[in-house]
């Protein structure tokens, strides 16, 4: 379970909090949509929540366990073995086979051959089986995009975030990686929350939380 208590998040020069005290529990299995509208927070909140910035003032909990307790190797383990994260943007790295952009977090965490045949799981799991020697060039945008996907899946996170990740796909290509997520909720027990403007694409979640000016609605 992940709570968050009283979350502020202030940025320099900047006078009106974008997050003004968030209370939030997310429990294991939650597959959560983030909705609002631009400029409410809920691109912020989610970074906070994944650990890839800092509150200004709150606390995040992991499991009970109050993130601002943790070293920078403890969270980076976290990160490692319990997190995965997609952007809108894919961010693969062009000179890597879609096989190596996958295994890229177990790389770090020095598991590539143990994760390898996992990795082609995913493959198949997200249709690009036949394409694990491509280059992310060799791939359509849907694709690429299915491809990250498979990245953040690799070390089996118990939570994957993602930050507008249909947001720069066709309304077909948007399906599918809703459809995955909703597979890998239900099939995996995988938490998912997702920061979303496409109402239908929100509307799929089995819980929607609605900022407004830094506020849960």
């Amino acid at each position: 379970m992940i709570e968050v208590k009283n979350i502020v998040k202030i940025f320099p020069n900047t006078p009106v909090p974008v997050l003004k005290g968030i209370n939030l529990k997310i429990e294991d299995g939650d597959f959560i949509s983030l909705v609002g509208k631009s400029g409410s927070g809920k691109s912020t909140l989610l970074y906070i929540i994944s650990t890839l910035d800092h509150p200004s003032g709150g606390e995040v909990f992991y499991d009970t366990k109050n993130l601002n307790t943790f070293s920078r190797e403890e969270i980076y383990r976290l990160r490692n073995h319990n997190i995965g994260f997609v952007f809108q943007f894919h961010y693969l790295l062009t000179e890597l086979t879609a096989i190596e952009n996958i295994l890229l977090p177990a790389r770090k965490a020095n598991e590539v051959e143990k994760r390898r045949s996992f990795a082609m799981e995913i493959l198949k799991t997200v249709g690009l089986e036949s394409k694990e020697h491509r280059y992310p060039g060799e791939l359509s945008g849907g694709e690429q995009q299915r491809l990250a996907i498979a990245r953040a899946l690799v070390m089996d996170p118990k939570y994957i975030f993602a930050d507008e990740p249909t947001g720069n796909l066709d309304s077909a290509n948007g399906k599918i990686i809703m459809d995955l997520f909703k597979k890998v909720n239900q099939e995996k027990g995988t938490t998912i929350i997702y920061v979303t403007h496409d109402n239908d694409f929100a509307a799929l979640a089995k819980k929607k939380v609605v900022l407004l000016d830094g506020k849960l609605v």
